[in-house]
């Protein structure tokens, strides 16, 4: 390529650029082969970017709706991103105007709808089929070994499971909220746990009421610390609750997150009777 495209920062689950989860949008990434997503990916910094291109025929949608989209963290391209979705749907809601994308991703085919109200776009993703699983006594004691905690710390109410709403994530809850606020982990032992699991983020929650909820995601085989606002995970989390009648099957849980990173942001995950799949919204907007 001759000229560099044009990337869009954008922030998701904030109206405020310097809350929610920040992602490199590039809206027309035609051209560009994997080496150059990563290295525009890394050069950004930011947990995960954003690149559509044409969609792959028989996707569906309106014309000019329908896009493949891929994600790419700093280190290597994952196969869904909630918050990306989420920031990369805001923007086309700008350029396009409000309606109902179609994306392919990896994990499949995600819908998402952007509606706007009093100015502002609000974007809601439906995720791929949800699946929960039993985590290993071994794996589990590593993992809290990597982050420094207890059998103690957990909320036994809430036990570890791994789930997946288009990217797999452990769930883990703190049994209070000052063990959630205390997060100093081991990255490089969390990361090779991680990836023998093959697991996207940590899903660390603590239970404020029966729907409300505080999260916190380390990333580290994405080669960063902490993600400030988790889409997919947020999904993940949405059917493992339902799944383990943590809640009722139609149920709108808020999550909130970023906020221990001085980045705060809302996500909410609703629940529809009849339904497996997750729908996971949040509002975005562009960072200057």
């Amino acid at each position: 390529m001759t000229t560099r495209p044009s990337i869009l920062r954008y922030t998701a689950f904030s109206l405020d650029p310097l809350g929610g989860n920040p992602a490199g949008v590039l809206l027309d990434a035609a051209g560009l082969d994997d080496d150059a997503m990563l290295a525009i990916a890394a050069d950004l910094g930011y947990s995960e970017s954003a690149f559509l291109t044409a969609p792959p025929e028989g996707l569906g949608g309106v014309s000019g709706r329908a896009f493949t989209i891929r994600f790419f963290s700093c280190k290597a391209e994952v196969p869904f991103c909630g918050h990306a979705t989420v920031a990369t749907a805001v923007a086309l809601g700008e350029h396009i105007g409000a309606g109902d994308l179609v994306f392919a991703t990896r994990a499949g085919h995600v819908l998402v709808s952007v509606t706007e109200e009093a100015g502002v776009l609000r974007a809601t993703l439906t995720t791929v089929e949800p699946h929960i699983e039993a985590i290993d006594d071994a794996d589990l004691a590593e993992a809290l070994a990597a982050l420094d905690w207890s059998a103690a710390d957990l909320d036994t109410a809430l036990p570890p499971r791994i789930a997946f709403a288009g990217a797999r994530h452990l769930v883990l809850a703190a049994a209070t909220r000052e063990r959630l606020a205390d997060l100093a982990y081991d990255f490089a032992r969390l990361e090779a746990l991680m990836r023998r699991l093959d697991l996207i983020t940590l899903q660390l929650v603590w239970r404020e009421s029966p729907t409300v909820f505080h999260a916190r995601n380390p990333f580290p085989v994405g080669g960063v610390v902490e993600d400030p606002a988790t889409g997919a995970a947020a999904g993940a989390f949405g059917a493992y609750a339902r799944e383990l009648g943590l809640v009722p099957d139609a149920s709108v849980l808020t999550l909130h997150q970023g906020a221990d990173m001085g980045r705060p942001g809302v996500l909410t995950v609703e629940l529809r009777e009849g339904d497996t799949r997750v729908r996971v919204s949040g509002t975005g907007t562009r960072i200057a």
